[in-house]
């Protein structure tokens, strides 16, 4: 039997990338999956009829996690339609650089409410439906502990989620409820290609530091949310794990 058989998960963010990658990974293992997206129903259409025809289950839903209503509405659908709900991986965000001189209240606005807002209500709502043995993973990012320049208000969101993991482990703990971060390294994405890093002397860069000598894929982290989400991880709460290539 596959490890996330008869299980329900949902991925925000999972139109492409990361949470693309997250998506697919889940379903292999036998999950049901709720492929949120923002904006790109193309990309969410995309990965479901990826996941179909490999003989998974999945459907794509549109949210934007940084509004309540839409994500109850999230969280509601998933029920509806499979019934459960037994994985979340908070994974939307968004990401800018800025040097400090440069920093808007409107950038950290917009990184704020869905990096660090979004992860509050989705989760909020999810919980009210998670049982024993549910699992929730929180994509955060090593910028927490490596500190690039540039990165003051993303990296301040990313903490905030490695903090509300903490939190949240213990306060779900009680109800046997697993709580974790992944935070990624440097990872080739239509995101990091389109933010002109992927194929860039920046990437060449980060490749030089990071020992296991390459760039990051989408799979190396979905395969350790995978784990994550299933019994494999019964034992493993309040976590972070720097999925990385060795960056620290």
């Amino acid at each position: 039997m596959s490890k996330l058989e008869g299980k329900v998960a949902i991925v925000t963010g999972a139109s492409k990338g990361i949470g693309a990658a997250i998506a697919k990974a889940l379903a292999r293992d036998g999950a049901k999956v709720v492929v949120n997206y923002a904006s790109s129903a193309e990309g969410a259409q995309a990965v479901v009829s990826a996941i179909t025809s490999a003989g998974g289950e999945a459907i794509a839903v549109q949210g934007d996690v940084s509004k309540g209503a839409e994500a109850n509405a999230l969280i509601d659908t998933a029920i509806k339609t499979f019934g459960g709900l037994d994985v979340l991986v908070n994974n939307s965000g968004v990401y800018g650089f800025a040097a400090i001189e440069d920093v808007t209240e409107e950038d950290y606005r917009r990184h704020f409410d869905v990096n660090v807002l979004g992860v509050l209500l989705t989760t909020k709502a999810a919980s009210k439906h998670l049982k024993e043995g549910g699992s929730i993973i929180n994509i955060s990012s090593v910028v927490t502990s490596i500190h690039p320049p540039s990165t003051a208000v993303y990296s301040g969101t990313k903490g905030a989620v490695t903090a509300i993991t903490g939190v949240l482990a213990k306060e779900l703990g009680p109800r046997r409820i697993r709580v974790n971060t992944v935070s990624p390294g440097f990872v080739v994405t239509e995101g990091t290609h389109t933010a002109g890093i992927a194929g860039s002397e920046m990437e060449s860069g980060m490749v030089a530091q990071t020992p296991l000598g390459r760039a990051g894929q989408p799979d190396d982290i979905a395969d350790v949310v995978a784990f994550l989400a299933s019994d494999d991880a019964r034992w493993v709460t309040g976590e972070e794990i720097a999925v990385s290539g060795g960056v620290r």
